[in-house]
């Protein structure tokens, strides 16, 4: 009975203890990151089902309003901020936190007067067909029960 009782805390153990590779991990991929460095505009968001389909991006506003927004990415303190500028949509800009882990993985908080530390809530996003001037970051949503990207499409500002 002790051996049953020993080996379920054991597993318990195991399945409890949070992988040092998980996506807050502060492993970063610089390279990623100093690429991203700059100035940025959101060209689009496309996503199956975008006709029909509503997603509120980053528990902000509606995906169609991030179409046009800007963004600046600091590279070597991983700040930075985002501003959405629709005419059809609120205006709203925020300084965010951001970096880019060892597992491709960019990690956002969204700081609006909070400080980074205190903010507990973020977004994992997949950084994808990265280049010189552009760049997607790519979401995972559920939808119906079925899983789908939201792609958000990148272009630099030169």
């Amino acid at each position: 009975m002790k051996k049953i009782i020993l080996m379920g805390f054991l597993s318990f153990l195991v399945f409890a203890c949070k992988s040092p590779d998980s996506a807050t991990s502060t492993k970063t991929d610089t390279k990623s990151q100093v690429a991203i460095k700059g100035n940025w505009h959101l060209v689009s968001v496309n996503y199956p089902g975008s006709d029909v389909i509503k997603v509120t991006s980053f528990d902000l506003a509606d995906s169609k309003c991030f179409v046009g927004s800007t963004w600046k990415f600091i590279s070597n303190n991983n700040k930075g901020e985002m501003t959405l500028n629709s005419p059809k949509c609120t205006a709203y800009s925020t300084p965010i936190t951001w970096f880019i882990n060892k597992e491709g993985q960019f990690v956002l908080k969204i700081l609006d007067e909070a400080k980074a530390k205190t903010v507990k809530a973020g977004y994992v996003l997949r950084v994808a067909n990265q280049s010189d001037s552009s760049f997607q970051l790519i979401d995972r949503i559920n939808v119906g029960g079925n899983m789908a990207d939201v792609v958000y499409q990148f272009e630099k500002i030169n």
